[in-house]
């Protein structure tokens, strides 16, 4: 497929699962179990509606915003994501790269292929690590003082992954990561030996905590001066107890689906979260199923922050390593300031009260 066909987001999906490799391109594109999630991740964009206003002389509408701080280009990060190498051998250098690039966030996978020593040798782009908690909380310890000293901002902790979700493919598969590929942070993978099955899950089930409690992120903070991201929040109760545990961010994330099915979209849970939290006294961010710049105009208008993509960065990856991972981007940012154009916005910070409804809305007029 050439450059001047990819026109969007899904264009790239389709590149990607023609030249991906059938174990790679299962593990990426699949969810858990009967993948009803999966599906509404990225159909529940469609039951909300933009209300746009008319003559506004917004001009070119700016994306400028910030995360903990510090400045992004634009409300379009990219999420955390394993081994990015299985997409292209550039890997999470090519990605990171990308992001820098762009003047956007990238947080890296504790499931990088690439330490996260060499990602932060590409260039002073803003990083932040993603992080399991091991059962050797030593292990973890040394992860987060590598990410301070290479000066990534944040530490996002992932809590939405007590075991792997069950992903019928990766078993069909016997996931295992290619032997020439390195998985640098999670320690004693060699020591890990299935005979059938995903090596992968049972990493998880043995390797890393699957009893934490709130006393995790209080560990946490004892240990790091780093802000504390809490991923993987559902229920607008849990966003309080972990603003109340002294979490720096929240944010709203299934996992792509991949862990517990039949959870609520991603777009849902943000509906329901801002209810119980304030967006303007602690940072929300967001993943799951963002395909359009419309669909983070939604995210955005329903209080978050910034969203972050998660496969769009893989396709990006396969079509052209650096190059298409910043095109993906691209198109996102551009279809980004369209919409906030033709919706009257000016900004992605003074979006007007009612310029998304859920179409349940129209119900009540």
């Amino acid at each position: 497929m050439s450059y001047n066909q990819i026109v969007c987001l899904g264009d790239l999906e389709k590149h990607a699962s023609r030249v991906l490799p059938k174990m790679a391109w299962d593990y990426y594109s699949s969810g858990a179990n009967g993948e009803v999630t999966l599906t509404e991740n990225t159909n529940a964009f469609q039951t909300y509606q933009i209300y746009p206003h008319i003559l506004r002389s917004v001009g070119t509408p700016s994306l400028f915003t910030s995360v903990q701080g510090h400045s992004i280009s634009m409300p379009i990060c990219i999420a955390p994501t394993a081994f990015h190498c299985m997409a292209h051998p550039q890997g999470e250098k090519a990605t990171a790269r990308a992001a820098a690039s762009a003047g956007i966030c990238m947080c890296l996978s504790t499931l990088s292929n690439t330490a996260l020593e060499d990602v932060a040798a590409i260039g002073n782009g803003l990083r932040w690590f993603q992080l399991y908690i091991h059962t050797d909380r030593q292990a973890t310890l040394q992860l987060v003082r590598r990410a301070e000293k290479c000066g990534y901002k944040a530490i996002a902790l992932t809590v939405d992954a007590p075991l792997l979700g069950n992903r019928y493919a990766d078993e069909k598969n016997d996931f295992s990561i290619p032997s020439h590929l390195k998985c640098p942070h999670l320690v004693n993978l060699d020591k890990i030996k299935v005979k059938t099955g995903s090596k992968l899950s049972m990493y998880f089930a043995t390797l890393l905590e699957n009893n934490s409690s709130w006393e995790v992120v209080h560990w946490l903070k004892s240990i790091t001066s780093l802000p504390i991201i809490i991923k993987g929040i559902h229920r607008g109760e849990d966003a309080l107890l972990a603003v109340e545990h002294g979490a720096d961010g929240i944010w709203v994330s299934n996992h792509g689906a991949r862990q517990l099915d039949s959870v609520p979209a991603s777009i849902d849970m943000l509906y329901e979260i801002v209810q119980y939290v304030d967006p303007d006294k602690v940072e929300i961010y967001f993943d799951g199923g963002v395909r359009y710049g419309t669909d983070v105009l939604i995210a955005l208008a329903l209080g978050a922050r910034s969203v972050f993509v998660g496969r769009p960065a893989i396709w990006g990856l396969s079509y052209g390593g650096e190059e298409g991972v910043t095109l993906m981007l691209e198109l996102l940012r551009k279809e980004l300031i369209l919409a906030l154009t033709l919706s009257g916005c000016k900004d992605v910070h003074s979006l007007p009260k009612g310029i998304v409804k859920r179409k349940s809305y129209l119900s009540k007029l």
